[in-house]
């Protein structure tokens, strides 16, 4: 076993954590953004290394949650970019539905776009092993700063100058929110790719907003996130307990955060 396999095995978050930043902002200095998949092959990598590349498959096709779980996946997304277009006012809501459904089923299987790229990285092989060292309030607000800090290259390209610091804000915000879901549906990464694949499919764009529009709606969404995120710690204060009680595999009541990790 090579030193760099043993090292990875003894701190596989690290590993993750370092190959993600070093994988996705590799363009960075040549003008090219960022590498969005880092996410994910730095979780395959750290994961064959590790052994538990299982775990994380078994967490990626995790279906079998409770019903509400769905909905919530689904529904928060839409609730929120409806809401505040309604607030906002102006724009279109004569969608092309045809258009929407072909970018929805298109997220799911595009590594360079969010959920795909990201969601088995962060949520799937992360959130877990942060969940082993800190209170899952902590382990939220770790995980959000290393994912906004991790998009910060995203400022500099033309789709960050339309998004702004107010994105980076967002996604730290969102991270609750996220990780509830995680917890609430057993540790399913499947949920949170829905959760993603549903925020990303219709944007301030669909409506038809441009320039400032699109800014006072990122605002509102911002606000908007912030206010379900802190609902939901308060609110649903199980969903913030230390070390939840293991689920069956397959099968997690509702009452299941997590399962537990192959090693952590």
């Amino acid at each position: 076993m090579t030193t760099l396999a043993v090292a990875i095995r003894r701190h596989p978050l690290v590993s993750f954590f370092v190959l993600a930043f070093v994988i996705g902002w590799a363009p960075w200095p040549f003008g090219g953004g960022m590498f969005p998949v880092s996410p994910l092959l730095a979780a395959l990598i750290v994961a064959a290394v590790t052994g538990t590349l299982g775990d994380l498959g078994r967490r990626m096709i995790r279906w079998r949650v409770p019903w509400w779980c769905y909905l919530a996946a689904i529904g928060l997304p839409l609730l929120v970019i409806l809401s505040t277009a309604a607030i906002m006012g102006g724009g279109s809501w004569r969608f092309a539905w045809a258009d929407l459904a072909i970018l929805f089923a298109l997220r799911w299987v595009n590594p360079l776009d969010g959920p795909l790229g990201e969601e088995p990285g962060w949520r799937g092989f992360a959130l877990p092993r942060l969940d082993t060292r800190h209170a899952p309030l902590v382990s939220a607000a770790v995980l959000g700063a290393v994912v906004a800090v991790w998009h910060l290259p995203l400022l500099f390209t033309e789709m960050g100058n339309r998004v702004g610091p107010i994105g980076i804000v967002t996604t730290f915000v969102i991270t609750f929110v996220y990780c509830w879901l995680f917890r609430r549906s057993g540790g399913s990464v499947l949920l949170t790719m829905l959760f993603h694949v549903t925020q990303g499919t219709i944007v301030p764009g669909t409506f038809g907003y441009a320039g400032d529009d699109v800014d006072r709606l990122l605002t509102l969404g911002c606000v908007t996130w912030t206010v379900i995120a802190l609902a939901l710690i308060v609110l649903d204060r199980g969903a913030w307990r230390v070390r939840p009680p293991e689920a069956p595999a397959g099968r997690p009541p509702r009452e299941a955060l997590t399962t537990p990790i192959v090693q952590p």
